[in-house]
């Protein structure tokens, strides 16, 4: 049987659950503004860091990679994204930003509103606080 969590734990469970749900509704509304649904705006997120095989897109998102195979359409017919040849496994075809994908991938970001301007209000010490504890809970802290 699982320990009862306590109510501290709960309380900053019921947090991170509005934080998550606020960000999500900023984002889907953000996307539309760009006519994106929220799963294209978060690949071209991701593409506009690095170019991506399907494979590994479906990894960080943690669907089937037949979803990605239908989003990368969608915006490669938009002209946002483009198929290109790995340069270390022609085999492989990696999904890139064009020009007007990174643009779009920019403004989009720069209209997310909800997570800028409450973190706003902490210090870069609280933030700093803020970003290795996220980091732990993920277990992504550097070592």
């Amino acid at each position: 049987m699982t320990p009862r969590a306590d109510h501290l734990t709960v309380e900053v469970v019921d947090l991170i659950g509005t934080v998550v749900a606020r960000y999500h509704e900023e984002y889907e509304h953000a996307a539309s503004q760009h006519s994106l649904t929220g799963a294209q705006a978060r690949v071209l997120g991701l593409l506009s860091a690095e170019p991506l095989p399907m494979r590994r897109i479906a990894q960080r998102l943690k669907c089937e990679p037949s979803n990605i195979t239908g989003i990368v359409d969608r915006l490669e017919s938009r002209g946002l994204v483009e198929r290109r040849p790995d340069p270390a496994d022609r085999r492989v075809k990696l999904a890139a930003p064009t020009d007007e994908g990174r643009r779009t991938a920019e403004a989009l970001r720069g209209s997310l509103h909800f997570a800028r301007e409450p973190l706003s209000r902490l210090t870069v010490t609280e933030r700093t606080l803020l970003k290795e504890l996220l980091q732990r809970m993920l277990g992504t802290a550097p070592e």
